[in-house]
Order: structure tokens, then C-alpha cells, then sequence
């Protein structure tokens, strides 16, 4: 983010996959806290119709289309994950899109303090253009299992996403604040109310 920029107070929350990023963010959303879903803004970034998506197809051909004319993400990705070339040649399209639209977003921000959900804080080095980091954190034996049963893949999928995502040691080392994420969805709720109380006199202060 650019630093001449007026900006909300930012708070980065991210986490591996199976973590339950996206249910604590809906917890931040219900407290009236607007979240910058990354992931979200991805796919927005190749929607039908979009230059974006017109340049995905020029450089990666018309196998990653549904019938329907939309980006199929698990061929996408699985054209792209072991092959670096193609990993920066989908970045150098999708990023500064992401990017130009997380600076539209933040300006309208009307929120005390905005939740930025980006599954790929730290292996992006993203993390300093936040004002505080928030990890949703639990077991990597859970994590694989919550994986599995969200997104119907199997497990060798599920390893090779895990390695060429950050550590959970990674992830924790930048954290500021923790959400425990080990136990059952509801088990959320007190852990954010908490936060947003933090983040509320945070951003005051700021």
C-alpha cells in the first residue's frame, strides 16, 4: 500500500488452507467491520468479460474455461502450481488488478478498522502493509483434514498445497494476535469479539 495513501487502520488476517479464515472474517463482518477478501478480488479480477480474464486465456489457452466461459480454478492451479514461469506470468496479471482495487476498497473503507483476508500474506511478503496481523492457526493434521472435507480433494493435493504455502512456524512468527481455531466453529466468536474490542481502541489510537 502506498504510504501517502489515507487509509483505515488495517488489520491482515490470514492462515493456510482448512484454517477458517473466512469464518472469523464473516464474525469481524457481522460487528459492521468491512473485510478486503483477496481471494474474492482474484476472482472478480477474471470475471466474464473482463481484460483479465481475456489475458488469462492468451497466456494459458482456453483449457482453464468451464463450458460456461469462466475460469476453472483447479486446472488453473494445477497448471500453474510447480511451474514458476507460469506461477509469475498469472501474477503479473492478477496482482496489480488486486492491488488497484484493494486501494478503491480501503478509500471507501467507512468501518473503524478493516480486515484485509489474504491467504497469501507471508509468502507474498505482504505483511508490512498492514498495521497489525491476525493468524487463524490449528494443527496441520486438522487443517489437512478440513481441507479435505471442505474441497473434496485428496490428500496428495492437499500436501502439495500445504508445502507451497508459508509454515504454520511462518505464519505464527508475523502474528500479532492469534485465533485459535482448534476447536468448533462457535469457538470463534469469543476469540473475535475480543480482537474487535483490541482493534477498535487500536485504530482509535492510531
Amino acid at each position: 500500500m502506498s504510504a501517502n495513501v489515507i487509509r483505515p487502520y488495517i488489520v491482515a488476517l490470514t492462515g493456510g488452507i482448512g484454517s477458517g479464515k473466512s469464518a472469523a472474517a464473516r464474525y469481524f463482518a457481522c460487528r459492521g467491520i468491512e473485510v478486503i477478501d483477496a481471494d474474492q478480488l482474484a476472482r472478480d479480477a477474471v470475471a466474464v468479460g473482463s481484460e483479465g480474464l481475456a489475458e488469462v486465456v492468451a497466456a494459458f489457452g482456453t483449457g482453464v474455461l468451464t463450458d460456461e466461459g469462466t475460469i476453472e480454478r483447479p486446472a488453473l492451479r494445477r497448471l500453474v502450481f510447480n511451474d514458476d514461469e507460469a506461477r509469475q506470468r498469472l501474477n503479473a496479471i492478477l496482482h496489480p488488478r488486486i492491488a488497484e482495487r484493494t486501494h478503491q476498497l480501503l478509500a471507501e473503507a467507512d468501518s473503524p478498522y478493516v480486515i484485509w483476508m489474504v491467504p497469501l500474506l507471508v509468502e507474498n511478503r505482504l505483511w508490512h502493509h498492514a498495521d497489525r496481523v491476525v493468524v487463524v492457526d490449528l494443527p496441520e493434521s486438522l487443517q489437512r483434514q478440513r481441507a479435505a472435507a471442505r474441497d473434496g480433494v485428496d490428500e496428495a493435493q492437499i500436501d502439495a498445497i500445504i508445502s507451497a504455502q508459508a509454515s504454520r512456524q511462518q505464519r505464527l512468527a508475523i502474528a500479532h494476535d492469534i485465533i485459535d481455531n482448534r476447536g468448533q466453529p462457535a469457538d470463534l466468536c469469543p476469540q473475535v469479539a475480543a480482537l474487535h474490542l483490541r482493534y477498535l481502541l487500536l485504530a482509535a489510537n492510531a
